[in-house]
């Protein structure tokens, strides 16, 4: 059973709560940090914490406490990160890991240094949806991957820190590109190295210094790419979309604003609907357990169930720097309007990948394009010449 500091008392503190204390039914949250007293004062109440403080390392040494759930501003992660190796505390840490890849290849060295438990908590690489594609994905259903794309856009963030590119580190890449880049990694291969990005990025609604939409490609040393879309202008809620295509075939996963639940309303009676619904009149698209849907609950339960069977958990502090780099290089690349290399000082994926071979042979003296069966009921070949080139129609 875990008893869990919680540094963080607003929105994403509260929905890790709702999931810590609901999925396992045995672990519990035992001390609240936060950093005004009132909302301390009150998410003990909420949550029936013996312990609540505006000081973080009170929190994170308490001594019931055996693990740390940071749910901070992104500008506060490094610190908390450093209070838990100190205090020789397991440590979870909300996503982005850091500001920039420097942030996070700091926090990962402290923790494997201090030897403690480290997850990264990207809750869209655990939700139901995904981890049954993923599944069908590494069991060979798609053949070779060659492109991952992943979209989430919505009206922007809850809390006001996340307007503020000092105390965030960026806009909407770093708030949203972070989980679009980790679920396209999952799908190509974490041991694939992500090489370059080209990335367009812009300020076009919010007045703001960060960038509120942007679009990405990343580029893998096997040859798949990896594409994000992100944006804190979207109208319409939170829309959260994948898709993976392979040499044999393609997933479309909608995690969100299309789940087979519709539901019409003046709006006389609740308020709340789903996260970011920008209205609660009108058709509206709810999600039956935003929690599960979210992927909260198996992200949770994958770390209390790693820490307890001392392996590491899916995502680790590593993931994270990782995922850091490749957002500096989209950074990068939507200054220059180039592509830019993504920079990774620790690599512990595969080294050297060759290109994934394209050609697909048909027998000794032609290479097979594309075999169809015609709507007058005959089958077809497109074969291309291996020594000539010459492309020609085959009737079978």
């Amino acid at each position: 059973m875990a008893k869990i500091a919680m540094l963080g008392s607003g929105f994403i503190g509260r929905f890790y709560a709702d999931s810590l204390i609901g999925q396992r039914s045995r672990d519990t949250i035992v001390s609240i940090y936060s950093r005004r007293e009132e909302s301390a004062k009150k998410f003990a109440v909420d949550y029936k914490c013996t312990h609540w403080t505006t000081d973080m390392e009170e929190a994170i040494n308490h001594p019931e406490v055996d693990m740390v759930c940071i749910s901070l501003p992104n500008n506060l992660h490094e610190a908390a990160v450093l209070a838990c190796c100190k205090a020789k505390k397991a440590v979870m840490c909300t996503k982005p890991l850091g500001r920039n890849a420097e942030e996070a290849k700091r926090m990962m060295e402290a923790v494997e240094k201090a030897g403690i438990f480290n997850g990264y908590l990207e809750d869209l690489c655990y939700t139901p949806k995904f981890l049954k594609a993923l599944k069908s994905v590494q069991e060979g259903a798609l053949g070779r991957i060659l492109w991952a794309k992943s979209r989430e856009t919505h009206p922007g963030p809850h809390s006001e820190w996340f307007w503020d590119i000092e105390q965030a580190g960026g806009g909407c890449i770093l708030d949203l590109g972070c989980h679009c880049v980790e679920i396209s990694r999952n799908f190509i291969g974490k041991d694939i190295k992500p090489i370059e990005v080209m990335c367009w990025a812009d300020t076009q609604v919010k007045p703001i210094d960060a960038e509120d939409h942007a679009i990405g490609l990343v580029k893998y040393e096997n040859g798949a790419i990896g594409q994000f879309e992100v944006s804190w202008t979207f109208r319409g809620g939170l829309d959260l979309r994948d898709e993976v295509m392979g040499s044999e075939g393609t997933i479309w996963l909608n995690s969100f604003l299309r789940t087979g639940f519709d539901m019409f309303t003046t709006g006389k009676g609740g308020d709340y609907v789903a996260e970011k619904a920008e209205s609660n009149t009108g058709w509206l698209f709810p999600v039956g357990d935003e929690l599960n849907e979210l992927g909260y609950n198996h992200m949770f339960a994958d770390m209390f169930n790693a820490v307890e069977s001392g392996r590491a958990p899916r995502e680790t502090f590593y993931d994270g720097y990782v995922v850091n780099a490749v957002l500096d290089a989209a950074y990068r690349s939507a200054k220059s309007k180039l592509w830019e290399p993504v920079k990774l000082d620790v690599w512990r994926g595969q080294e050297g990948v060759q290109k994934q071979k394209t050609l697909t042979d048909y027998d000794e003296q032609y290479y097979l394009i594309k075999e169809e069966m015609t709507h007058f009921g005959t089958a077809k070949l497109i074969l291309k010449d291996k020594k000539t080139g010459q492309i020609i129609e085959k009737i079978v």
